[in-house]
Parts: structure tokens; C-alpha cells; sequence
């Protein structure tokens, strides 16, 4: 049970409080790429700030303070230059880096330019990988933007998902070291959505927590499992600082604000080897929407989705200290104990859990997965239709809800097959060893 003062340390993300500036340390995905195939800017709030994101003529990324500092009009209807966005209000012109270009009429009458000169907002690095645009809001210099070895597979169909969840992110982020919520949100409670009146699977019966560089991991076994299971020989990675890695996908939540996540979901679907070789030339990425727009009601239908209600239905921000934690919470214990003692040492200056500082370091970084060697490698299309990880994603895209159907048909080419929809529950919901840990 925590305290309400420790509850609001590890809950609040704006500019000044502890947690949110720990959490600048990092690079963030905030959109994906294929998001400006249409557009140029776009209007984004994160750690309670209001942002405009865009993409200038020469094709470089800028993350700027919403609020031209003019007399304050909302930049993300401003326009792109070569170098940089104009305010639609009256034409001040700003870089990347938030310096100010042009004031059309300012240096009409100042030859020097020197209000120009001197007008500056406030900027943040963007850069571009794995189909998604990230971004820095910390302190300078920047650590290296991780370049996870998943993002170098070959022969594979990446997709970027994103939903807005109205709940602090930290609750979102617990979700990923609670490896038992897997058995009852989404192998029984699923079954039952599904309508599939089975028995409960199996249950768990003993658990593990490791800390490592890059985060934590856990492992699980079941009934009818043994210390063989990839789950419990290697695990699952709990990703530092607010991210889940599971092998095959990520999952960060990224703050909005205290009452906010952006949650940002991304999948790697290896294709099977007749289909080799492939290359995907485009990641595209999408919205998922969270409640049924007939009902009201949140969608349940999906993984993640369920993921979703679970977090939001502990309230907007959950009230800590009424819990009443057992042998199942020793990986969020773990975790929050680890972000206390880093939030002193960011407070003390001392180095901060996995940063990567060395570029030569940066290069392919390895994660624990339970299904690198078939993501390396790749099956046939029988091996992968067996497999108990990787098979549910040839029969339908299950991890949430609203694809839409431009990528559910790019994806079909890729691997060669139609999808079914809701494939997954209706073939694999009673099995143990078919459920995809999302």
C-alpha cells in the first residue's frame, strides 16, 4: 500500500515534477510516419504540454511549443516552409530548433532583425525510426534513440497502433509486470466475451522477477508446464521505463498528461517462408478506437483492448492506498521501488537506468525474446500456423481493435492468406500454450 505522497510521486508527469522529468531522460514514440503521407502538422499534448509535430518541405521533423510566441495562435494550422513552420496569424517562421526565421513585417521596419533575433520557442528533437517518429523532451545532451535489434528483422510486416486511454500512465504501465492477468483478463474472461462456456485454463503456479540493464523480466509456469517453456527459461521483458516487450511487439504508454496515455502499440508479424523473400516498403500506422460509438460501452473484443478497460476501470488515476497487494505484485513492487531510487539519482546526478549513451554501443541492441530464433529464421507456413506465439497472427490481427482495412489487406499479401476475424479466441481460447502474451 503506498502513501498519497509516493502515489503522486510516481503519477505526476508535468514539467518540474520528479517523475515527469525522470521520464524526459528518454526518447518516446509519439505518432508514426505514415500519419504525414497526408499532412504536415499535428496538434499533440504530452507530459501536460501542448506540442504541434510536423513535417516541413525539405522532409525533416519538428516538435514545437503549440502557441506561437507572437500572441499566442495555434501553430498546428500554421504552414510548412523548406525549413521549417509558418503561424497562419501573421507569418512568424520558426525552425526545428525553435528559433525564429522570418517576421514579415517586424524586419519590414528593423533592418537588423533583431526582435527576430531574439524570439525563440520551445523545441524538442524528432527523429524517425521503425515507421514511427520519436521524441526527446529532456535535458541535452540526448542519450542515443535505442536501436533494438527487432527493428533490423527482415522478411517481416511491421504495423504502428496508437489509442489515447483516459487514465495516468503508470497504471497502464504496472499492467506489463502482472503476468497472472494474463490467465484471468484475457485467456478467461476472453473465452467468455467470445462465448466459449470452457473450463478455466490452466492457472499459475509459480512466478520470477529479475532485474536487468534494460528493465525487468519475468517468467511464469503453469500447470502442465515445466522449466522448458520459453515463458519461464526466458521470459518476458518489462522495458525501462515505461514499455512491455514481448518478443514479437512493443507496447509503451506514453504520458499525455496526469489523467492521459498515449498507449503505442508495435508488431513485428514474421511472414512465412514461402512468401520469402519480402521486403515491406511502408509501416503503416492507425487509431485504434476504445469504446463501442453504438453503446458507449469499451471495446472488448481485443487483447489490448481489454487491457484498456482493466486500467481505465481503476479510475482515472488509481487510489493506491487502498490496494491490498499479494504474491502475484512482487514485479510492481520491484518496479516501484526501482523508480523511487531513480528518481533520487536523477535528483543526486548520477547515471540513470537504461540509457544508452555509446553510439557504437547502439547497434542491433538485444532483448530477451521467447521467439527470436523463428523471427531470425522464419517457419514454413505449417511451422508458424503450430506455433503456439507466432501462429494466432496468421489467422487474425487479435492485439486491438480497428484495423483498418487498407493494412489488414496489405497484410494478407504479405503472408499470403486471408485473415479470419476472431480467429484467435474461436481456435485457440482453452489453450494454455496458444495465448499470446499482449
Amino acid at each position: 500500500m503506498l502513501s498519497d505522497e509516493k502515489n503522486r510521486l510516481l503519477t505526476e508527469v508535468g514539467r518540474g515534477k520528479p517523475m515527469g522529468e525522470l521520464l524526459r531522460r528518454y526518447w518516446h514514440p509519439i505518432a508514426g510516419v505514415s500519419e504525414f503521407d497526408d499532412k504536415a502538422t499535428k496538434a499533440m499534448r504530452l507530459f501536460g504540454e501542448d506540442l504541434v509535430l510536423y513535417k516541413d518541405l525539405s522532409g525533416h521533423y519538428g516538435l514545437l511549443e503549440r502557441h506561437c510566441p507572437h500572441r499566442n495562435a495555434d501553430l498546428s494550422y500554421g504552414f510548412v516552409e523548406e525549413h521549417g513552420i509558418r503561424c497562419a496569424y501573421h507569418g512568424w517562421q520558426f525552425d526545428r530548433d525553435g528559433q525564429c526565421l522570418h517576421q514579415p513585417f517586424e524586419e519590414a521596419v528593423d533592418a537588423q532583425s533583431r526582435m527576430r533575433k531574439a524570439t525563440k520557442t520551445i523545441a524538442y528533437p524528432v527523429q524517425e525510426k521503425a515507421g514511427m517518429l520519436w521524441a526527446y523532451m529532456g535535458p541535452q545532451p540526448a542519450p542515443q534513440l535505442p536501436d533494438w535489434d527487432i527493428f533490423s528483422y527482415e522478411n517481416g510486416f511491421a504495423q504502428a497502433v496508437f489509442a489515447e486511454i483516459p487514465c495516468n500512465w503508470f497504471q497502464c504501465q504496472e499492467n506489463s509486470i502482472d503476468p497472472v492477468h494474463f490467465e484471468w483478463t484475457h485467456n478467461n474472461w476472453g473465452m467468455r466475451l467470445h462465448n466459449i462456456d470452457g473450463p478455466y485454463v490452466p492457472t499459475h503456479l509459480k512466478l520470477k522477477f529479475e532485474e536487468v540493464e534494460h528493465g525487468f523480466i519475468y517468467k511464469r509456469i503453469r500447470q502442465g508446464e515445466t522449466e522448458n517453456n520459453p515463458l519461464w527459461s526466458i521470459g518476458r521483458m518489462v522495458l525501462w521505463p515505461n514499455c512491455f516487450y514481448l518478443g514479437h511487439q512493443f507496447e509503451w504508454r506514453i504520458p499525455i498528461d496526469d489523467n492521459n496515455t498515449l498507449s503505442v502499440l508495435w508488431v513485428f508479424c514474421r511472414v512465412p517462408k514461402e512468401q520469402e523473400p519480402y521486403v515491406q516498403k511502408r509501416i503503416p500506422s492507425w487509431y485504434g478506437p476504445i469504446k463501442d460509438p453504438q453503446t458507449n460501452r469499451w471495446i472488448t473484443s481485443h487483447v489490448t483492448n481489454q487491457d484498456f478497460v482493466s486500467w481505465v476501470g481503476q479510475g482515472t488515476i488509481t487510489d493506491r492506498t487502498r490496494e491490498k497487494l499479494g504474491q502475484s505484485d512482487t514485479g510492481i513492487v520491484m518496479m516501484r521501488k526501482r523508480f523511487f531510487e531513480e528518481i533520487e539519482a536523477m535528483q543526486q546526478g548520477k547515471p540513470l537506468k537504461g540509457l544508452i549513451w555509446d553510439p557504437e554501443k547502439n547497434h542491433k541492441v538485444e532483448l530477451p525474446s521467447a521467439c527470436e530464433d523463428e523471427l531470425v529464421h522464419g517457419l514454413t507456413r505449417a511451422e508458424m500456423n503450430a506455433h503456439p506465439l507466432l501462429g494466432p497472427f496468421l489467422r487474425d490481427f487479435f492485439v486491438q481493435a480497428g484495423q483498418p482495412e487498407n493494412v489488414r489487406r496489405a497484410y494478407e499479401e504479405a503472408v499470403g492468406q486471408p485473415m479470419q476475424n476472431s480467429a484467435y479466441f474461436k481456435v485457440h481460447g482453452s489453450s494454455q500454450t496458444s495465448k499470446n502474451e499482449t
